[in-house]
């Protein structure tokens, strides 16, 4: 008789764990997943191009409900199906219509949520954050009819957000606490470039500062009041501020949880039956927000329920590629370097292009690039391998064909 594997979370994270234990074990377990948007498990990576009009949501979508049917899992999703509670004695949860599913296992992967920040008067219509469909949709439906938006948060989820507006014919202006933008990407410089490049575009900058209130007119969003006491007029404020995982579910159900819930090398949590991955955990006190190290959860956790109990997860720093608005980031490692750390530049304003790359003792510790990433992989490489450079450091910042060649 197959175990009962009970899912909540149909996302990215959730879903990819189900699709690698299909692969090495399909017949383990009758599988029933939970997910509280009426979707299939769409690709949230990609909202930005349906905002701003490049792809549908069909386009997007990585399981479809034909996909989940095929494979005999029942998906039940929508408000209704948002699992309520988790009762880890009898091995059942709880959705909000009242229906209650037995397991064996449980797999959290309930993500994160926008990070809104207790300004005054957030408390209105027309201050979201941006993490699903629902907020896409609704911010094209205020493109329709509105004219201004504030985009709190100048990193890739801010930018993206301002990009997408732009194109939806509103008038965007993008405030960052830091004085750069994607300032945990990029230094000064290559932020420098980008703003340059997205304000020709038409996005407006206010650096440096934050929201000190929103200005409420009629419940509804009319501005916003910056620290220096500026006003800017805004129909829509949209909170790119970092993400909270979604841990309050399991933390009433009594599994250990910090500031995500805590998992082992083998993705457990503190009940040996419940596991967890994605966004929602927390690995040796390190929260995760990209999609390189949640996919690699993933694969762990399916090969330990599959029983190949020998796999362990370990976190990697990975490198970060970056497109805004068309335009080309790559950034690992340690890229600010310091006193001890030797650094190579190359600048190019002329094509728009800029790379950087920090050595210590004669090898890559972190780098730059913008404009043009295409020798990324083989700078990753030599990072990772840890290889002497002292022999190709003359031709090294110009590349891999420049490199060979001089060899």
């Amino acid at each position: 008789m197959k175990e009962k594997l009970v899912v909540i979370g149909n996302g990215m994270a959730g879903m990819r764990c189900i699709e690698e234990l299909l692969g090495i074990a399909a017949d383990k377990f009758t599988i029933t997943v939970f997910g509280a948007e009426p979707y299939g498990n769409y690709n949230r990576v990609l909202l930005t191009p349906v905002l701003y009009g490049a792809k549908r949501i069909d386009d997007i979508m990585i399981h479809d409900f034909a996909w989940y049917q095929s494979h005999r899992i029942d998906l039940q999703c929508g408000p209704d199906k948002a699992v309520t509670a988790i009762d880890t004695d009898t091995r059942r949860v709880i959705t909000r219509d009242g229906s209650r599913t037995d397991y064996d296992r449980l797999l959290i992967a309930t993500g994160s949520s926008s990070h809104i920040l207790p300004i005054p008067g957030r408390n209105v219509r027309g201050v979201i954050g941006f993490r699903d469909i629902f907020d896409v949709e609704y911010m094209i439906n205020k493109a329709r009819s509105h004219s201004n938006a504030v985009v709190l948060g100048g990193g890739l989820l801010g930018l993206e957000a301002a990009n997408g507006l732009l194109q939806r014919g509103m008038r965007v202006t993008v405030v960052n606490r830091a004085n750069h933008i994607l300032n945990k990407q990029l230094d000064e410089h290559a932020g420098a470039m980008l703003q340059a490049e997205l304000e020709a575009k038409g996005v407006q900058f206010c650096l440096g500062l934050s929201i000190k209130s929103i200005v409420n007119e009629d419940e509804n969003i009319a501005g916003v009041v910056l620290d220096d006491g500026r006003e800017l007029p805004a129909d829509l404020l949209v909170m790119a501020t970092g993400i909270v995982p979604n841990i309050a579910l399991a933390k009433a159900a009594g599994l250990d949880c910090e500031r995500g819930i805590i998992v082992r090398d083998n993705m457990q949590t503190s009940d040996d039956r419940v596991y967890a991955v994605g966004e929602c955990v927390q690995h040796r006190g390190e929260l995760f927000g990209l999609v390189a190290p949640v996919y690699e959860q993933a694969k762990v956790c399916a090969q330990i329920l599959a029983g190949q109990g020998n796999v362990v997860y370990r976190s990697i720093t990975p490198a970060t590629m970056l497109k805004v608005s068309g335009i080309k980031l790559f950034s690992m490692g340690d890229y600010q370097g310091d006193e001890e750390a030797d650094t190579l530049q190359l600048i190019d304003h002329a094509r728009r292009l800029y790379r950087k790359i920090v050595l210590r003792q004669n090898k890559i510790v972190g780098m730059l690039m913008y404009g043009d990433t295409s020798d990324s992989a083989w700078y990753q490489q030599l990072m990772h391998d840890k290889t002497d450079i002292s022999q190709m450091r003359e031709a090294l910042i110009f590349g891999r064909a420049v490199h060979s060649e001089a060899a």
